[in-house]
């Protein structure tokens, strides 16, 4: 059936050629990033062929990640990009995590994901919503030594993401929380959970409240499986379960029944992590398919030359470049505490489409050889999918646009 996969030298040829494509990747076409900005994208980037690129597709195999490479990427600086200097993080801004999760994702989406959710969601959590005593305690670890996950998905709860069964009971001078989550990213090796539970069903939503949970010092926190996914295989995700976990009155995070305030303005940051994530996605599938292009003969020239393969990679390329715009417009937006909450979804939108068309289309532009896991282009295709679906699926995100576009017509 694959008649260029049966061709021992052609493969041979097409996989050096993708394992050169890898390590000779070009800066990305850019809008204007300041010195500091090109230097960190410039360094992760160099981390990534380093430390990530050699282990991904064995990663990937295995479904875990390589300690070695966790532990590299706290002695980067890579999991408290903007915790501040004095706390041991590395005192960059939202834009630069952005930055560097969109290089991450360019070699491997899973290693991405697991520095996304630290950034992103974690330590943004403890700057926006923690008090001072918190985030003296937490962010050193955090950005040094020890990972943390955000646990809001239950069995019944999904898009509906206040729909939480785990519950948080007051006794005495602690709090006690029972209950599960699921689809926990980082979950399997994670020191430090957040957690939303409800200290009172009666209210719905406004009894949610967010507690952290250190599992250093609390007993009660198992995992009960780590997930076999289709794509993001690097990254951990896995099902926990609470039982009776004891935490002082000192680990709640903001006042008794805001937590929903915590997990919607944190998922607004987040989904601009996921949107530079699909964007390192479609990157990393054309850095790997366009050498290969110019290649490959057929007919007696290139087939990157031809002209119908020419109008597809350049409206590829063309739409990445607007997704990589959407993306960053959303998170200047942010830093600069202008409203950027449409902006985020729509760029984590149309992100994610364009990361699932390129990667498509690249394994068929590459033919036979693309479809197989030696030439390391089918991953990127694997990867692009879970981008339509965490942290607010596409339909969640064009609801959101669509409401925020109604208001502001309402107000005309």
């Amino acid at each position: 059936m694959f008649r260029l996969a049966s061709k021992p030298l052609m493969r041979r040829t097409a996989v050096a050629l993708s394992a050169a494509a890898v390590s000779e990747r070009p800066p990305n076409p850019v809008t204007y990033l300041t010195d500091e900005e090109k230097m960190l994208a410039s360094t992760v980037r160099s981390f990534s062929l380093q430390h990530v690129a050699p282990k991904s597709r064995k990663m990937d195999q295995e479904g875990k990640m390589d300690p070695e490479v966790m532990k590299e990427m706290f002695s980067a600086g890579l999991m408290g990009i903007e915790i501040p200097a004095d706390l041991e993080g590395g005192g960059m801004s939202f834009f630069c995590s952005i930055l560097a999760i969109e290089e991450l994702a360019r070699h491997d989406a899973g290693i991405s994901v697991t520095a996304d959710v630290q950034n992103t969601l974690v330590n943004n959590i403890f700057f926006n919503f923690a008090n001072d005593a918190q985030r003296k305690k937490y962010l050193p670890k955090l950005a040094t030594n020890t990972v943390g996950c955000f646990c809001l998905t239950e069995a019944g709860s999904g898009s509906d993401a206040f729909a939480l069964k785990t519950r948080a009971e007051k006794k005495g001078s602690k709090w006690v929380i029972n209950g599960s989550k699921m689809y926990v990213t980082n979950g399997s090796f994670a020191g430090i959970h957040l957690v939303m539970a409800t200290v009172d069903p009666s209210k719905g939503y406004k009894g949610i409240t967010c507690f952290v949970v250190d599992s250093s010092e609390t007993p009660g926190v198992s995992v009960v499986r780590t997930e076999d996914k289709l794509g993001i295989r690097a990254s951990s995700t896995a099902e926990l379960r609470f039982e009776n976990v004891e935490v002082p009155e000192e680990n709640l995070i903001g006042n008794v029944g805001e937590g929903y305030k915590v997990a919607i303005n944190i998922l607004n940051e987040g989904r601009i992590g996921i949107g530079a994530q699909m964007v390192g996605i479609a990157q990393g599938a054309l850095d790997i398919v366009m050498p290969y292009l110019f290649q490959r003969k057929q007919f007696g020239k290139v087939i990157g030359e031809f002209q119908g393969m020419q109008m597809q990679y350049a409206e590829c390329a063309m739409q990445l470049h607007a997704a990589r715009l959407m993306v960053y417009n959303a998170a200047r937006k942010k830093q600069n505490n202008e409203n950027f909450i449409q902006d985020a979804a729509m760029a984590k939108y149309f992100s994610s489409v364009v990361a699932e068309k390129t990667a498509s289309r690249a394994v068929e532009w590459a033919g036979g050889i693309g479809f197989m896991k030696d030439f390391g282009l089918e991953r990127f295709y694997r990867d692009a999918k879970i981008g339509a679906i965490y942290e607010g699926t596409s339909i969640i995100q064009l609801q959101t646009i669509a409401k925020l576009i109604k208001a502001q017509y309402d107000k005309a």
